[in-house]
């Protein structure tokens, strides 16, 4: 399915479509579920985009354990996988689709590295800060369940939500370039992994000082 500047699959990429972002430096990726507990919640739907601005919707149907496509992206060692929050986005792709997703650049916390200056670091503050551009955020508490039956509000919702990231990401990278943080960025993406582990397991607290 195609619509006016995006593309809908069904389960999984298709072979051309991760051709071709297998060719990019970095890709922006964020996902939609039922909620925010993936051991409960299911994941319904995976968008990404390129720097040339290729946008994908993928539908993940209930019951789905792999989308074998997806997850060589995902794994490829030579593709960054820029999410906004990648703490729960890589959680819920490992949790629902087996996929160990590196490398990652998350926009979240590299705004609060840059951005001292505000606490305000949702996607919709960071592309209004950083991009002069208002985003619709009205279909955010939405069923994506109906994967079947989104509406084309929904759909263009969550295309919107990878539509930025990579111009965003590189306004951050010059942001903590300029302030000596970009290594200590770094430093954190890669603690990302072990923390989606804890995350999964339900540790909340091991880093916190108590009995």
């Amino acid at each position: 399915m195609t619509t006016a500047d995006f593309q809908v699959f069904e389960c999984d990429l298709s072979p051309e479509m991760l051709d071709r972002y297998l060719q990019a430096d970095a890709i922006a990726i964020d996902t939609e579920t039922m909620g925010l507990v993936p051991q409960r919640d299911r994941l319904c739907l995976v968008q990404l985009c390129d720097p040339q601005g290729f946008l994908s919707v993928i539908r993940i149907h209930q019951g789905q354990t792999t989308a074998p496509h997806l997850q060589h992206l995902l794994e490829a060692p030579t593709v960054t996988k820029v999410f906004h929050y990648a703490r729960f986005d890589i959680a819920t792709l490992r949790y629902h689709l087996r996929a160990e997703t590196t490398p990652v650049f998350c926009t979240k916390i590299a705004s609060k590295l840059a951005r001292t200056y505000s606490p305000k670091h949702g996607l919709k503050d960071l592309v209004n800060d950083l991009e002069g551009i208002e985003l619709d955020k009205a279909s955010q508490s939405s069923d994506w369940g109906n994967a079947a039956n989104l509406s084309e509000e929904q759909l263009r919702y969550a295309a919107n939500d990878v539509r930025y990231l990579l111009r965003i990401q590189q306004r951050l990278i010059e942001m903590l370039q300029r302030e000596g943080r970009l290594a200590l960025a770094y430093d954190c993406f890669r603690c990302l992994p072990t923390i989606v582990t804890l995350d999964l397991l339900q540790f909340s607290n091991v880093f916190e000082h108590g009995s």
